[in-house]
């Protein structure tokens, strides 16, 4: 039996996601496919499988997403999906633990990644968010609505990124520590 479920999640808070998606699966729910904001589940033993997410370097099609995806695969684990450069992955929990970050070091380079993303689209809603506010005199409230849309997105994403940046932080402390 399928189960579809609707759920949103920021992208900076893809350790919940992931955390939910676990939860479902220890209640006997495997994921099987995603998309926006959907979530493909199929009936399992309760704790079958371990899901783990990971915003690749570079899209799916580039070689070596292709290439880091199949030597994924020889070590059991499975892409049960994808949505843009996001990448769904499970292995089966009698084959041990699966963890996709061998150290600190590559949790922070995700993370970097994952601000990356973040950064450029929240400055270019801040940008578009003035300017159509800036500009909505005479044209209408529409625009100015528009606007102020953008500007809360832009600050929306501008707060994720900081929380990651939070996250990374207390990771390269962490990482002095044991140097």
């Amino acid at each position: 039996m399928r189960k579809t479920v609707r759920k949103w999640f920021w992208v900076w808070d893809f350790d919940r996601e992931e955390q939910w998606l676990n939860d479902m699966a220890a209640q006997g729910l495997a994921l099987v496919d995603v998309g926006f904001c959907r979530y493909v589940f199929e009936e399992c033993l309760p704790g079958e499988y371990q899901i783990r997410l990971e915003l690749l370097e570079n899209q799916m099609k580039h070689d070596e997403s292709r290439q880091y995806i199949r030597f994924l695969e020889e070590t059991g684990v499975e892409q049960v999906g994808n949505y843009f450069r996001w990448a769904y992955f499970r292995k089966k929990t009698a084959d041990g633990p699966f963890d996709l970050y061998s150290d600190l070091a590559s949790r922070i380079k995700h993370l970097k990644r994952i601000i990356a993303l973040i950064l450029p689209i929240s400055g270019a809603n801040l940008c578009i968010g003035l300017a159509n506010i800036g500009n909505a005199t005479g044209v209408g409230i529409s625009l100015a609505n528009v606007g102020y849309i953008n500007l809360a997105l832009g600050i929306l994403g501008c707060f994720g990124a900081w929380k990651l940046g939070q996250k990374r932080k207390r990771l390269e402390q962490e990482a002095q520590i044991f140097e």
